[in-house]
């Protein structure tokens, strides 16, 4: 394979695997040794084993995290502090891009950023859609209220009152109160109820100083 072919293949895709390039009648073991090649002269970055960007200078898509995150781990989607962020619920940029997946939990250091992965059951894997990030390139990512659930499930104490001001929570119009009680039916766990419900107070709280001011 030559790398006119895999510019050809892979050129408009901001990531790629190695299984893409084994269509065919292509020979695995001379793809791999290409690989190899290209890694080392610099051509291409391997992020982990068998997922691989472009280097700049060829690259005519750069990578929006989420995109790299769902790739770099499946099953996974984007959640926690980054899901609440891109959703406008808390106020920091947050430098690691966090997702839940049903695999091992991971922390992943790559040259395009540090990824971590935390373990959801697969009973609770639900709650995310395929998003536009950025043109062209779309990504699962949770739902407002689902990446809220799936914190405070995973954080000893996240369903304290205390724990959640503490996140200073903003744009509560994203939380609407009927997606929250039906994400805590389909979850069915005390904790996600006392969670749903601390949300709500919150929200409720938010909604009296508004008013007040």
């Amino acid at each position: 394979m030559k790398f006119s072919e895999l510019l050809e293949t892979v050129g408009d895709l901001p990531v790629f695997r190695t299984g893409l390039l084994l269509a065919g009648d292509r020979d695995p073991a001379d793809v791999r040794r290409q690989l190899a090649r290209w890694k080392t002269s610099g051509k291409v970055v391997q992020l982990r084993r068998g997922v691989y960007v472009l280097a700049a200078p060829w690259r005519r898509v750069e990578p929006h995290p989420f995109v790299l995150a769902n790739e770099l781990q499946r099953p996974s989607y984007v959640s926690l502090e980054s899901a609440l962020a891109y959703h406008g619920l808390i106020p920091e940029a947050v430098p690691v891009t966090t997702s839940v997946t049903t695999g091992r939990p991971a922390t992943l250091d790559t040259p395009l950023g540090r990824f971590r992965y935390r373990h959801l059951r697969s009973a609770a894997f639900f709650g995310y859609h395929r998003v536009a990030v950025l043109r062209g390139q779309e990504a699962r990512v949770a739902e407002a209220g689902k990446a809220l659930l799936d914190l405070a499930y995973l954080t000893a104490g996240g369903d304290a009152v205390e724990y959640l001001e503490g996140l200073r929570l903003e744009g509560f119009d994203a939380l609407r109160p009927e997606d929250l009680r039906e994400l805590a039916r389909r979850w069915n766990r005390p904790k996600i109820d006392r969670t749903v419900a601390a949300t709500l107070d919150l929200e409720r709280a938010a909604a009296q100083d508004e008013v007040r001011s």
